[in-house]
């Protein structure tokens, strides 16, 4: 039982388990707009459960397939040479034990929301595992992780609602463009080491420079989509002030990284992303409750 507990502990610290954070409040957030947007109600707390299962299953998958996927990639990077699978910590036989578990999770929770989470399961699934393979052939593969994130608000309002719309197509949107924003910053620091492997990012084709100018685009189009999901919702001020504050929290971000010193990039992929989804969601949810 200790050796299964220290492989558990192992993969749940390769892929970054604690960074669930980015996509759970969104989509929480997907969840109660779609039950507030179609059924006039707040969804159920077993619905909000079974979201937060098919979540933590689909994050959990796409992080563990990433890295195995990528494994031989990340040994001959000095940056993530020390990851579990490349350094040895763990085996690739586990890993993909860890990853069926993760896909049944997120099956299990779909079989218990509706029909459509059941049907949308193969699609999901698909863009969890192609977005891995993306690098090699374009350097479009930030939206593909775009799409893969914009999944859970989407997820969460097919979760209480059995259907998709115009406003649940434009925070999947939103939240795609989010993500790819982030993910270009964070892509600059192997914009090198993708050229001389011959892997496509942004970065690698454009340089770092208008890497990040494309970054700063992308989120703007993410606050726009914010102010028009405020218009196009029942949520009111203090929504938009939480879209205010995510705008300063972009803002900050990309004022702390530059084509000449990208010292503090981690603090603004891992903690500025963090503080923005849930700045974001905390006042959706006062909205809500007291708007």
């Amino acid at each position: 039982m200790g050796w299964i507990i220290n492989r558990v502990i192992v993969i749940l610290n390769m892929i970054k388990f604690e960074h669930t954070v980015f996509a759970l409040p969104f989509a929480y957030l997907g969840a109660v707009l779609g039950s507030l947007v179609v059924m006039d109600r707040l969804p159920s707390w077993g619905q909000i459960g079974w979201v937060t299962l098919a979540m933590v299953g689909a994050r959990s998958a796409a992080m563990a397939l990433n890295r195995l996927i990528d494994r031989h990639i990340d040994a001959k990077n000095p940056r993530t040479a020390n990851r579990a699978i490349p350094a040895g910590q763990i085996s690739v036989p586990a890993v993909w034990w860890f990853v069926i578990v993760s896909f049944l999770m997120l099956f299990i929770a779909a079989y218990n929301l509706n029909k459509l989470a059941v049907q949308l399961f193969p699609l999901a699934v698909f863009v969890l595992v192609i977005y891995s393979y993306t690098k090699r052939f374009t350097w479009a593969c930030h939206l593909v992780l775009g799409a893969a994130l914009g999944l859970a608000p989407l997820g969460g309002w097919v979760a209480t609602t059995g259907q998709i719309d115009g406003v649940a197509l434009l925070l999947f949107a939103t939240v795609a463009l989010w993500t790819a924003g982030f993910d270009v910053i964070y892509a600059c620091q192997d914009e090198a080491f993708d050229r001389r492997e011959g892997l496509y990012s942004i970065p690698a084709r454009f340089g770092l420079r208008r890497a990040l100018l494309i970054s700063r685009w992308l989120h703007v189009g993410t606050v726009l989509g914010l102010l028009l999901l405020w218009l196009l919702t029942p949520l009111g001020g203090w929504f938009f002030a939480g879209v205010l504050a995510a705008a300063a929290i972009l803002i900050y971000e990309h004022r702390i990284v530059s084509p000449d010193d990208l010292s503090r990039l981690n603090t603004a992929f891992f903690t500025m992303n963090g503080v923005m989804s849930v700045v974001v969601f905390l006042f959706a949810m006062v909205d809500v409750i007291w708007g």
